[in-house]
């Protein structure tokens, strides 16, 4: 298969995981214990877990998005 016929490079793919890796990074920002029935626990509604984690989760699905859409460069080598 030739290099040319492909639809990501290699910065592509880079991005793409990088912009996963962020997006775990705000799943696991929000994970945490939760309340039981019998034990309230007010560290379910912490700033981290409402607006800090979601903001970087969505950073990370644009950065995704952006990777996905990225045209790759054309290379010099056009002789063959």
């Amino acid at each position: 298969m030739d290099k040319r016929n492909l639809a990501f490079d290699r910065v592509n793919y880079i991005l793409l995981v990088v912009g996963m890796v962020i997006v775990v990074i705000g799943f696991i920002l929000m994970s945490g214990d939760g309340s039981t029935d019998t034990a309230y626990n007010p560290d379910i509604f912490s700033a981290r877990r409402i607006k800090v984690a979601p903001v970087i989760c969505l950073i990370g699905f644009v950065s995704m998005i952006y990777a996905v859409m990225r045209k790759p460069k054309e290379s010099g080598d056009r002789s063959k």
